[in-house]
């Protein structure tokens, strides 16, 4: 039994807890998600853009299989799991597999303090951009995670933080770019607030 990860280049970046649908229409994805799903295995999502694949990704377990079609295309539901470094690839089979290595979070722990304030930059942002609430407790576990995946962040901050190894850092960095997109972010909604009013500037 091979244990080589099944990989699935996407231009988008899993973050462990993530929630991702995902349409599987090409046959050799097709013949990967049936063994993944026989076997009860993950595979792997790493970036991949014209140029160049990611060399850090995160392991995707199926959770369900949503719609299957006439035609044999798939939809899944998947969640991010295990965050990996690609070592070596293998194309002896139609899709791609890898050697990767498992990577794990040093012990050093963001302070309550951090934990809060990302949590309050977070809540704002979510209300402005969807109208929606709901912000994870700030002693949430791999709160950089769950705070990252539920806004539409730039995939090259979500690769980054994939990459970052401490809690600290990924909440530190997170938090910064959350305050560098706030203001512009309160500047668009009181302009389209504006623009959507009686034609008169408020």
């Amino acid at each position: 039994m091979s244990l080589l990860l099944p990989i699935f280049p996407l231009d988008l970046v899993m973050l462990p807890g993530m929630l991702l649908p995902l349409h599987i229409f090409e046959p050799r994805y097709k013949e990967m998600v049936a063994e993944c799903m026989e076997n009860k295995r993950p595979f792997g999502i790493v970036r991949a853009r014209p140029e160049e694949i990611a060399s850090i990704g995160c392991t995707a377990d199926i959770l369900s299989l949503v719609k299957t079609y006439d035609d044999g295309q798939l939809d899944i539901l998947t969640r991010g799991q295990q965050i990996f470094e690609l070592l070596e690839m293998n194309e002896e089979r139609a899709f791609l597999r890898a050697e990767v290595l498992y990577l794990h979070d040093d012990a050093s722990r963001a302070t309550r303090e951090q934990c809060v304030r990302a949590c309050d930059l977070h809540s704002q942002i979510l209300t402005l951009a969807t109208g929606e609430v709901g912000t994870p407790a700030p002693d949430s576990p791999q709160l950089s995670f769950q705070l990252a995946s539920s806004l539409p962040l730039d995939p090259e901050l979500k690769q980054a933080l994939l990459a970052m190894r401490s809690e600290m850092d990924r909440l530190g960095a997170l938090t910064a770019y959350l305050e560098n997109i706030l203001p512009g972010l309160r500047h668009t909604i009181r302009a389209r607030q504006k623009a959507g009013g009686n034609g008169h500037a408020h």
